[in-house]
């Protein structure tokens, strides 16, 4: 597994930790960096807590942009895992320049094969697809 597949399998556990105790980022921060043996590898750390950072900085925003193209789901009628792939993956889309959106998508859909069903996979797929199709459009126009 690549470090920076790693770094956003990191990123998803601390915001999936985040959702649903909703305690201050930075204190989950820390004790996920405490408590896990992958610290030594400064670059994992690193994008992992931008992914991270980011992604928590951005989370109306983010909520918004899925719900628009969740047709009749709502955010917290979503698992929670999904949803938080679903955040992690448009945060890479749409405030990231580092990251193709195919690669950022790709991504998204791995972490969803690893922690959520194959039927997440496909709901995953659609919205960001559907997201990043928005973004595209809005380039031409």
């Amino acid at each position: 597994m690549s470090s920076r597949r790693k770094a956003r399998e990191c990123a998803l556990q601390m915001l999936f930790q985040w959702d649903l105790g909703r305690d201050a980022p930075a204190m989950v921060e820390e004790l996920f960096w405490t408590n896990t043996l992958r610290t030594e590898d400064i670059e994992l750390r690193s994008f992992s807590s931008q992914l991270y950072r980011g992604t928590v900085a951005s989370v109306e925003d983010l909520d918004r942009l899925i719900q628009v193209r969740a047709e009749n789901w709502r955010l917290e009628r979503m698992s929670a895992v999904d949803r938080n792939i679903l955040r992690l993956g448009a945060y890479e889309l749409t405030r990231t320049i580092n990251t193709p959106p195919v690669v950022a998508i790709n991504e998204a859909l791995e972490l969803a094969r690893r922690y959520s069903g194959e039927s997440s996979v496909q709901f995953i797929n659609g919205i960001l697809d559907s997201i990043r199709k928005g973004m595209e459009a809005s380039k031409i126009a």
